[in-house]
């Protein structure tokens, strides 16, 4: 069995298991003001011998940290990069990530949160919860940058299946907010009846529009799915990277460092203005949103920095160059 094929199994039963759990999961059923039936996914996918409830939340960033793994490991051996360090590095980057995100909540939510110390750490496993995205793209990338240094490895190999893995950790990390019905979007219209029928009217799946009748402020009604809008931004940005530089020459290795923070900058910025739960802080005297600052801030990093490689013809080398290259070297290897 090739390497390619493994994956794919591994990949088959990440996707089968899911489905195995998202079937017998625990659902209620419900009437929304309108009179539509209506049901609603527990946030709970199962019990842990009675003594811990395991949240979907944590499934799906357990998946989209694994399937970002599988997709780096395939890549890894397209560009010639060594898949030990990528095993290393994964778990390490992995509780970084997690770490930073969230210590980024807790740093701006730190005004409503009564935060103690130990609750700084633990907050987050329990029904509280608390993480922001933006903290687990910095940790793990100063994470990523030092651990290249270190063990002498090719950045922008790494860059070029770290920024991917991001996408697609973030695909499926939405949905983990989805069945918190969390991260969403304000009243989608003045009544209930109008904002399902503009949900029914995306043609969605009635599981997803069910779990948008959400309570929040004294009112029950049907909210705007964020975290579908974001789920869909991040896939279709990483299908654009993986179409682009497969065919395209202009396209360096590493690009996609610079790609994610304008796309994902992008549609962050523009999602998050229609979110309830965001983080803000104040700055002469006036109230601006975490997310959308960051998200400018990033857009003109990667605009900038793409400009300027190319520019200074900073390591110009094209990813469809190094593929063919290293598929040249294991030919000419399994010829000796």
């Amino acid at each position: 069995m090739t390497k390619n094929a493994k994956l794919n199994k591994i990949a088959m039963a990440v996707v089968i298991v899911l489905m195995m759990f998202l079937t017998g999961c625990g659902v209620r059923k419900s009437v929304d003001s309108a009179g539509n039936e209506i049901t609603i996914i527990e946030r709970e996918a199962f019990s842990l011998f009675g003594w811990r409830n395991v949240y979907w939340y944590a499934i799906m960033i357990i998946t989209g940290l694994t399937l970002a793994f599988l997709f780096g490991l395939y890549i890894a051996g397209k560009i010639g990069f060594d898949k030990n360090a990528l095993y290393d590095g994964i778990i390490f980057g992995a509780l970084l990530g997690i770490l930073g995100a969230r210590l980024w909540y807790v740093a701006f939510a730190w005004d409503e949160g009564n935060f103690t110390f130990a609750k700084i750490f633990t907050g987050f496993l329990d029904e509280e919860g608390g993480l922001a995205i933006h903290g687990a793209v910095f940790a793990a990338g100063i994470f990523a940058y030092f651990f290249a240094k270190k063990r002498k490895l090719d950045i922008y190999k790494l860059g070029e299946m770290f920024a991917p893995g991001f996408l697609i950790g973030q695909v499926f990390g939405r949905w983990g907010n989805f069945f918190n019905q969390e991260a969403h979007g304000g009243p989608i219209a003045s009544t209930v009846a109008e904002g399902r029928a503009f949900l029914e009217r995306l043609h969605l799946p009635r599981f997803i529009i069910d779990q948008m009748y959400i309570r929040e402020n004294g009112v029950t009604t049907y909210m705007h799915p964020t975290f579908l809008y974001e789920s869909l931004w991040n896939f279709v940005g990483l299908m654009i990277i993986i179409i682009v530089r497969r065919f395209s020459k202009k396209y360096w290795m590493g690009d996609a460092v610079l790609f994610y923070l304008v796309w994902y900058g992008a549609g962050r910025f523009m999602i998050e203005s229609i979110r309830t739960d965001a983080l803000t802080f104040k700055l002469f005297g006036m109230t601006f949103r975490t997310a959308q600052v960051v998200s400018v801030i990033m857009m003109i990093a990667g605009l900038t920095l793409f400009i300027l490689r190319r520019v200074f013809k900073i390591y110009p080398r094209s990813y469809i160059e190094i593929v063919n290259e290293v598929k040249a070297q294991k030919q000419a290897a399994a010829q000796n």
